[in-house]
C-alpha cells in the first residue's frame, strides 16, 4: 500500500462516469413543462435561449402539444387564475395573456374559467386590496383622506383594474359627492 493513494488504492468505489448525452429539444421542452405551464411562444423562446434552433424548437413544441404536455388554453387559464389571486385586475391579465401570443378565444376561455371558479369578482378584489393596503386611520383629516383615496385609485390602476372599478373601490366616487 502506498501512502499517496496511487493506482493500488483506486478500488471498487471509484468509477468513471460517462458524459451525459445532450438532451434533445423535445427533452428540454418536457423538462420545462414539468415545472410549470408555458405558452407556445414562451416555450419556443426558452428553447432558443438554450441553444435549440428555431425549426427544432417549433418541432419540439408541436410534439409537446400533440402529446398534451403543452396547451395554450390550459396555460392561459392557469396564468389568469394565478394573477387574479395575486391581486391583479382584468386589464393587466388580458395584456399579459396577449403578450404570450394567445388569441382572443384562448383569452376569453381563461376569463370564463375565472368566472366558473367564482374568481372574477373584480370590484370585490379591488375593495379588499384597498382595505389591506390603504387602511383608514381614525383621526384622518379631509386632505389626507383625499390623498389616500387618490393613491389607492392609482394603485388599482397600476394593478390592472379599470377606471370605474378603481374609483368605486378606492372611495373616490364617495368623496366627489
Amino acid at each position: 500500500m502506498t501512502a499517496g493513494g496511487g493506482p493500488e488504492d483506486a478500488g471498487a468505489g471509484t468509477r468513471r462516469r460517462r458524459p451525459r448525452a445532450e438532451p434533445s429539444p423535445a427533452q428540454r421542452a418536457l423538462g420545462l413543462l414539468v415545472r410549470r405551464e408555458h405558452s407556445r411562444r414562451e416555450l419556443e423562446r426558452k428553447l432558443a435561449t438554450r441553444g435549440v434552433g428555431v425549426d427544432d424548437a417549433r418541432a419540439a413544441v408541436r410534439q409537446m402539444a400533440e402529446a398534451g404536455w403543452q396547451d395554450d388554453g390550459r396555460f392561459a387559464a392557469s396564468l389568469a387564475r394565478t394573477r387574479a389571486l395575486a391581486g391583479y385586475g382584468p386589464v393587466r391579465i388580458r395584456v399579459e395573456l396577449e403578450g404570450h401570443g394567445l388569441d382572443a378565444a384562448q383569452i376569453a376561455h381563461a376569463f370564463a374559467a375565472l368566472a366558473e371558479g367564482g374568481e372574477d369578482d373584480w370590484p370585490g378584489r379591488a375593495r379588499e386590496l384597498v382595505a389591506r393596503r390603504f387602511p383608514v386611520p381614525g383621526d384622518e383629516d379631509p386632505e389626507a383622506a383625499r390623498t389616500r383615496l387618490r393613491k389607492a385609485a392609482d394603485f388599482l390602476l397600476r394593478r390592472g383594474f379599470d377606471v370605474d372599478t378603481a374609483r368605486v373601490a378606492s372611495g373616490l366616487d364617495d368623496d366627489a359627492q
